[in-house]
């Protein structure tokens, strides 16, 4: 039995093909390569192609013998998504409706979901607990939670069996410094602080720093993105062994970090100067996102391995100093 990765070319996507692999895993990965690359999938048939198109989905897992799907393809970007709502919903939402019609057509009942903490929006309290409200303040959020309540009644009307897993800020490289971030436009704070040391942007944009924190800029949970990888191989365990139902869990690593605190660890680990200019406030930034993920280490027995900031900006730091240009001089694999 094989698991198809759908968005497997993109950032935690490859990952989690990666760390699939390296546990024993047949793993085969459907990605349009709209913000993804070939060059992130190791060592298992990519093919190109759009979760809308049901054919393609089904001839891959009648061919692979997929018995369990972990999916990350989706529009991503929040600001984007208040600029084209509806680009959103028929990517995100009428995507994964037409893929759990494949995945049920063809006798497969096990999805993992990358699902996100914007499902909260404003939180009610710090750390966020998964009972609490989910409220979202823009249409990427809004689709990520359609898309939880779709399975929620897939499972009753089908015996769909699901994992979404709520995650806060992604960081960092695979170990080997085989796959790595590479995002155009890059919009998440760690890569671009490290290309402002690289020099290959002028300074880092703080937006805001009248924030009610200790020292006024915003704070994110930061994890790594390996430590994602395992929750979601974690995940797929879970769903086979029969235990699930339709769960959702926090995946983060319990610490919050300011804006400033990132920009002074990444400092201290390139021991290079990094430029930064004051911006207004993004509309929608909560002051402070901060998980709790006490359920999944309970439930899934995850035990997040880099805790630590500066392991995490360290491990971005060696990609982005080794990549400089990302997947752009990279030898491509060939399609499936």
């Amino acid at each position: 039995m094989s698991v198809l990765v759908t968005g497997g070319a993109g950032y935690i996507g490859s990952h989690t093909v990666a760390e699939l692999v390296a546990h024993g895993e047949s793993v085969v990965v459907l990605d349009n390569l709209r913000q993804g690359h070939r060059a992130a999938v190791l060592q298992a048939p990519l093919y190109v192609g759009d979760i809308r198109d049901t054919a393609l989905v089904s001839e891959i897992l009648r061919k692979h013998e997929v018995d369990t799907v972990v999916h990350f393809a989706a529009h991503s970007l929040v600001g984007e998504s208040v600029q084209k709502p509806l680009d959103y919903y028929d990517n995100n939402v009428n995507g994964t409706a037409k893929l759990l019609s494949a995945m049920l057509e063809n006798g497969v009942k096990r999805i993992v979901f990358s699902s996100t903490a914007a499902v909260y929006g404003e939180p009610v309290r710090t750390p966020i607990d998964e009972a609490d409200p989910t409220v979202p303040t823009n249409p990427y959020g809004e689709t990520k939670l359609a898309i939880e309540r779709m399975f929620r009644w897939c499972h009753d009307a089908y015996g769909l069996q699901s994992v979404s897993l709520r995650y806060f800020n992604a960081a960092g490289a695979h170990p080997t410094l085989a796959i790595g971030e590479d995002h155009s436009p890059e919009t998440h704070l760690v890569p671009i602080v490290l290309q402002a040391a690289l020099g290959q942007r002028p300074h880092v944009a703080v937006f805001g720093n009248d924030y009610p924190t200790s020292d006024g800029t915003c704070i994110r949970d930061y994890i790594h993105v390996m430590d994602l990888a395992s929750a979601h191989r974690l995940a797929v365990a879970r769903l086979r062994s029969g235990d699930g139902g339709c769960e959702a869990f926090n995946l983060g690593s319990g610490t919050g970090y300011s804006v400033q605190q990132v920009i002074d660890v990444a400092r201290e680990v390139t021991r290079r100067d990094i430029p930064v200019q004051q911006a207004p406030r993004r509309a929608g930034d909560p002051a402070v996102l901060v998980a709790s993920s006490g359920r999944a280490k309970e439930v899934l027995g995850w035990q997040p391995l880099y805790n630590d900031l500066a392991t995490i900006v360290a491990s971005a730091w060696n990609w982005h100093q080794s990549h400089p240009n990302g997947y752009a001089d990279r030898t491509k694999p060939e399609e499936a």
